[in-house]
Formats: structure tokens, sequence, C-alpha cells
């Protein structure tokens, strides 16, 4: 259970692209607020999956493909803004360090509901979270109590992964201090996040 729910957390995805880019251009306060929100996201989401959204999925196939093409447009969203990103000078990237101490709670809170929309909103963690379920769920005698150890692995790997992905953020934001990098570092993750997408839909 461990493997698995690791593996689901830390392979490349949407959550994790977005935290790379949050990792690079946030302070440490600010990312561990993303990834706190992913994390939670996450386990709401194993936890809707243990308590019935299987059978819905199941019985109305429309609804799911509908579901999956909203949650793709949404990430598609998500990949043009960062594409279009602005990108910052040291003095601008000083000044917005200060501004963003100076709103340090908004900041947060908007990052931890974002951490949570994305994930939640994110076809990839619904998908392994189904696997999940069924591989360690619904087998079990206890199932309530199975899904509550589902649920805490969940977190606690998501909070690995996604938080991995923001610390290589963090290492590469001194590799971006030139408009001209972020620049191409924001198309490159904005095309990973299009490919993602792709890849699930596929």
């Amino acid at each position: 259970m461990g493997i698995f729910t690791l593996v689901g957390a830390i392979t490349p995805g949407p959550v994790n692209v977005l935290a790379l880019r949050h990792g690079a251009a946030r302070t440490r306060l600010a990312c561990a607020f993303y990834v706190l929100g992913a994390s939670a996201g996450y386990a709401a989401v194993v936890w809707a999956m243990g308590q019935g959204a299987q059978w819905l999925m199941q019985s109305l196939p429309r609804l799911s493909a509908a579901a999956e093409w909203l949650c793709a447009a949404y990430l598609l969203w998500l990949a043009w803004k960062l594409a279009h990103a602005p990108v910052e000078t040291p003095s601008d990237q000083a000044s917005t360090q200060e501004h963003q101490e100076q709103n340090g709670s908004a900041r947060t809170l908007q990052l931890l509901l974002q951490g949570a929309a994305v994930q939640t909103l994110n076809p990839k963690a619904w998908l392994v979270a189904l696997a999940g379920v069924g591989l360690f769920v619904l087998p079990q005698a206890d199932a309530a109590l199975a899904l509550l150890q589902f649920c805490t692995m969940s977190l606690l790997a998501c909070l690995i992964g996604v938080g991995c992905w923001a610390l290589l953020g963090q290492l590469l934001s001194g590799w971006l201090h030139t408009p001209r990098r972020q620049r191409r570092f924001y198309r490159m993750l904005a095309l990973l996040l299009v490919a993602s997408v792709a890849a699930m839909l596929a």
C-alpha cells in the first residue's frame, strides 16, 4: 500500500508540475501550504471513492466522461495561465517577496485552496484513488478501517511526493534569476501540464 501511494503521488502530473512552479517562485512557507492543500485534497478524493464514487462513476458513464473533460479543460486553462505567467527581474523579485511577506496570510490561504482545488479536479487523482480502493479497501473484511488506513497512507505519501517537487522548484529558483530563463521554464511547465492532460485523456 505504501509503495502504491508513494508512486501515485510522486509521478509527474498537474499537481506536481504546479508544485514545481510554486517552489521556484514562492517562499518555503507558501509552498508548504500548497503541498498541504494538495495532500488534504487527495485524501478527500480517496475517501470519496471509498464512500461510493466508484459506483457512481460505473453507473453513470456519461457523467464520468463529462467530469473528465471538465477537469481537463480546467487544467488546460491553468497551463495557459502558466505559459503566460509574468516574469520578474531581480528587483521585481525582491519587491514581490516583500509584498508576499506583507500579505502572507491571504496568499498562503489562496495557495492552500489552490492545492486542494487542483487535486480534486485532477483526473489522475481520481483514477489512482479508484485503483487503490479496488486493491486495498474493497477486498478487506473491515472496509471502513481499510479505507481509513488508505486515506492516512495517501495523505502521507502526497505530502512526500508533492513536497519533493516543491523542493526541486526551490533548488531551481537560484537558476531562474533572469526573465528569459523564467519564461522558458514556465512554458516548459505548461507543455508538461498539457502533456499530462493528454496522457490522462488518452
